[in-house]
């Protein structure tokens, strides 16, 4: 464990806590955690790009507000896996990791997602009975939202797996 100086100590306190102690000693535990992590980043980036792209037009013969209700539940259920599991993972190592630039830049790109998501349920979601039917012509708001979101969960994946290397 690396504890710099200019640590805070929540989270001192956090990686020796006996989570993080387990987390690090159980041969078993933490690769199940890791393993599952991954499975709930797979099932929202999955989800999502999926979305994403019938947004920009690919499978534009379905229906996007049917392809939807099966597609952001399973977004939802992906997220909701990988962030406790992400958590305790962090809790191993929480003084290094936290200080690391490619956790730092993941965190950024969930956040810049998340906010995505928002703006886009609170814009263009609101009228997608209209422009998302087969060949429904697609407001730009909606395509830049699906480009950001593409951009941001990206970037959020790209980061996780550079967090081992810096």
């Amino acid at each position: 464990m690396d504890h710099t100086a200019d640590a805070h100590p929540w989270l001192v306190a956090l990686e020796q806590s006996g989570l993080g102690a387990a987390m690090r000693q159980s041969l078993l535990l933490y690769p199940a955690v890791e393993i599952l992590h991954i499975f709930g980043f797979v099932v929202l980036a999955g989800s999502i790009l999926g979305f994403d792209l019938r947004v920009l037009g690919i499978g534009r013969h379905l229906p996007l507000a049917p392809f939807a209700r099966l597609v952001v539940p399973l977004s939802a259920l992906g997220f909701a896996i990988a962030v406790p599991c992400g958590f305790l993972l962090f809790v191993t190592e929480a003084t290094s990791i936290a200080a690391n630039p490619a956790f730092q830049a993941k965190l950024a790109c969930i956040a810049i997602g998340l906010i995505n998501i928002a703006l886009f349920h609170l814009g263009p979601w609101r009228s997608m009975a209209a422009w998302g039917a087969p060949g429904g012509l697609v407001p730009p708001a909606a395509k830049l939202g699906a480009v950001v979101s593409l951009l941001a969960w990206s970037g959020a994946i790209i980061g996780g797996r550079l967090i081992a290397y810096l």
